[in-house]
């Protein structure tokens, strides 16, 4: 007994992420993501209002200069990102949950197993751009939503066959057989039996799900679906201000450095809450 419980000690704290490694993850993803949500109230300029010269340099006045219509770059990009974000974290919260719930029940019910396999790999097969282009002409009025919508359509096929695949070993474990023999719901054993085993595979999908929606809405925004100017959103700042890159470099760069800082950034934060090993067999012996 002494043996079994010390070697479940160790599993435990092997299995827990050590605070000093999480934190500094965290920490570059929270912080844009807060100076994100407050960056409208610490813009210089109103959103729409000319204040330099078309393309004018940087500290010609403004930090970043400006944009293709005198408008200040630094309080556009302050004003850019808060959509995006909740964008992009309310596309990878549903595709998450869409693979968690629906993985989790295919690998427990044959046919509905086969059924999402097959309808996953048709959906798979869809080129991503012909699938935004085609739900966002069919999505009444377009827009936002209709690029959001697109997003969760396209990547919930991707995430319940990564979920389906992980869980597929769990479900001959020995533990689900023991609660299937008990007679547990099929709804108890994923919730309480598969579920809890996944969590290195959430955290990493979810990770992967957000950095897929920021370059899809971002993506969608560059090709002119979605957001429409005036707006500010980072991907549109980069396609009207392409041709004066050479008058004044940051009215595109800094929109690029933010969306890349954004999807690296939260990517590294959802790996390291992931955890560290998978729990290991305990031995009598």
């Amino acid at each position: 007994m002494p043996m079994i419980a010390g070697t479940l000690a160790g599993t435990n704290a092997e299995s827990r992420p050590p605070h000093r490694r999480t934190w500094p993850a965290l920490i570059p993803a929270l912080a844009l993501i807060g100076l994100a949500l407050v960056g409208p109230l610490l813009a210089g300029h109103p959103l729409d209002a000319p204040v330099t010269a078309p393309y004018a340099g940087a500290g010609d006045g403004g930090p970043l200069g400006g944009d293709q219509l005198g408008r200040d770059v630094l309080s556009r990009l302050l004003h850019g990102g808060t959509v995006l974000i909740a964008g992009a974290a309310l596309v990878s919260v549903l595709v998450t949950l869409a693979g968690v719930v629906v993985g989790c029940f295919a690998v427990l019910h044959p046919a509905l197993g086969r059924a999402v396999e097959r309808g996953a790999d048709i959906a798979i097969l869809l080129p991503p751009v012909l699938g935004i282009m085609l739900i966002a002409m069919a999505w009444p009025g377009g827009g936002r939503w209709a690029v959001i919508g697109a997003a969760i359509a396209l990547g919930a096929p991707y995430a319940i066959r990564i979920v389906a695949a992980a869980a597929a070993p769990l479900a001959n474990a020995g533990y689900v057989e023991a609660a299937l023999a008990r007679g547990e719901s099929l709804r108890y054993i994923a919730v309480r039996e598969i579920l809890p085993n996944l969590r290195a595979t959430i955290a990493a999908l979810f990770g992967l799900r957000f950095v897929e929606a920021v370059y899809v809405i971002s993506m969608a925004a560059f090709l002119q679906i979605g957001p429409r100017p005036p707006a500010a959103d980072w991907a549109l700042m980069i396609r009207e201000n392409a041709p004066g890159i050479l008058l004044n470099p940051w009215a595109v760069l800094a929109p690029s450095l933010a969306i890349a800082a954004l999807a690296i950034s939260v990517n590294l934060a959802c790996a390291s809450l992931a955890p560290r090993s998978v729990p290991k067999a305990v031995t009598t012996s």
